[in-house]
């Protein structure tokens, strides 16, 4: 077995405001560099400030919906929000702390060829803001391969 490392950047179509299971898009992407590691690490690093990634119910769409209820009544936005960031639209900033909260990289143990998560896991892509553009994923493969 040899260590190995290999990257790629997985480019997201825009999304509407929201939390979206994208496992199996950056499955699609990155099955020929996953498929030879034996044993590592996948890390995922989410190039933008105002969406952000996350592991969550990959079964029920309700938890995505809920999920994001809660954010938008934990943080919220409009003419009565305290922010002083508006420049770029009422939602920018309630995106950026939406965006903290959840944080822009994840770490997935690689097990024979596949990412080693839980059952009812899923990798969500969730978007803050009302009109997005495409989002860029920078995948970092790590480890033994056979």
């Amino acid at each position: 077995m040899a260590a190995t490392w290999a990257q790629k950047t997985i480019v997201l179509p825009p999304q509407k405001r929201g939390c979206h299971l994208v496992t199996s898009k950056i499955l699609k992407d990155i099955e020929q560099e996953l498929k030879g590691f034996k044993c590592g690490l996948a890390h995922f690093f989410l190039q933008h400030t105002s969406a952000s990634l996350t592991i969550n119910e990959n079964y029920d769409s309700d938890v995505q919906a809920d999920t994001e209820t809660f954010l938008n009544r934990i943080v919220p936005e409009g003419r009565s929000a305290p922010w002083k960031h508006t420049m770029e639209g009422p939602d920018d900033m309630p995106a950026h702390i939406k965006s903290s909260m959840f944080g822009c990289a994840l770490t997935v143990p690689i097990t024979d060829g596949r990412l080693n998560l839980g059952t009812w896991q899923g990798i969500w892509l969730c978007e803050h803001r009302d009109h997005a553009s495409s989002r860029k994923i920078v995948v970092t493969l790590n480890g033994m391969t056979v």
